[in-house]
């Protein structure tokens, strides 16, 4: 009887198994990190390597403020996502709402090009954008990491996909009592759409958090640097000698994204498992 019941859960006991390894491959570099951002700096290249340092150094992460305008490049980084967050989302969702729930004509055309966007590599759009930013006087704003990052055919494929797993009659009842079309998207379409905006939203986030080319190529100020010129200006800086106290940066830079990802998980697993029900 036990042995049955060992070979009943022995497929069980297996996945679990695997799971605890890609857990601790996936961890393991986030712990080497924080682990050697505490480190003091002869030690980050030590042989044989150890997992724990031999004694704690903070200071690493207050020399990172003490050197570099750090908490400015935050604050630009933090500030260009935002702003880049909420325009996605009320341009993602309007469109998406017109893509899934209007008829009008050449409405799959329209979709299919959003679509085709998606295949379009982001280099090949450089110099046309930079030519743009350029007459409109943006050329070492923010503003000119915002406005590319405003639509992403991405985004709106996804919130479509899920626009159109709602019920059409939650609409029609609306119609029945004298609502239009902007109450339905805001009151009912809007609301049932909260967990694919949250997933839409942090990988909205994220890109523009890890933007790298687009502050190397419309940024020259250092006040208006965002985080990933200021991390490699750091590494520039302190050169490979000093990987404690680079580390100790890139351990800052992740906990905004980490935060927003603790607080997100239910609706991205559920958006993500949704989207591509219905085409």
């Amino acid at each position: 009887m036990n042995k049955n019941k060992v070979t009943k859960r022995l497929p069980q006991i297996i996945l679990i198994v695997v799971l605890v390894v890609l857990c601790i491959m996936m961890l393991l570099p986030f712990f080497w990190m924080f682990s050697t951002s505490l480190r003091l700096p002869k030690e980050s290249f030590k042989m044989p390597p150890s997992f724990f340092p031999t004694s704690f150094r903070w200071e690493n992460y207050a020399e990172v403020f003490h050197s570099f305008p750090f908490l400015q490049f935050i604050l630009n980084s933090l500030f260009v996502s935002v702003i880049v967050v909420i325009c996605n989302i009320f341009v993602t969702t309007m469109a998406a709402f017109a893509f899934s729930r209007l008829n009008f004509k050449f409405r799959e055309g329209l979709f299919l090009l959003f679509l085709a966007g998606m295949m379009i590599p982001s280099q090949a759009t450089i110099i046309p954008q930079f030519i743009i930013m350029s007459k409109l006087h943006l050329v070492g704003e923010l503003w000119s990491l915002i406005l590319p990052a405003v639509t992403t055919p991405l985004s709106i494929f996804l919130v479509r996909q899920y626009m159109m797993t709602i019920p059409k009659s939650y609409e029609e009842a609306a119609y029945i009592d004298g609502a239009g079309r902007f109450k339905i998207y805001s009151k009912i379409i809007l609301p049932m759409s909260v967990s694919v905006i949250v997933m839409t939203s942090l990988l909205n986030f994220l890109s523009s958090w890890n933007n790298y080319m687009g502050p190397l190529i419309y940024l020259s100020d250092w006040e208006k640097m965002t985080l990933p010129i200021g991390l490699k200006m750091l590494q520039n800086a302190r050169g490979a000698g000093s990987a404690s106290e680079v580390l100790a940066g890139v351990t800052i830079s992740i906990i905004p994204p980490l935060i927003l990802y603790l607080f997100g998980q239910k609706q991205l697993v559920q958006s993500a498992s949704l989207s591509g029900l219905k085409s």
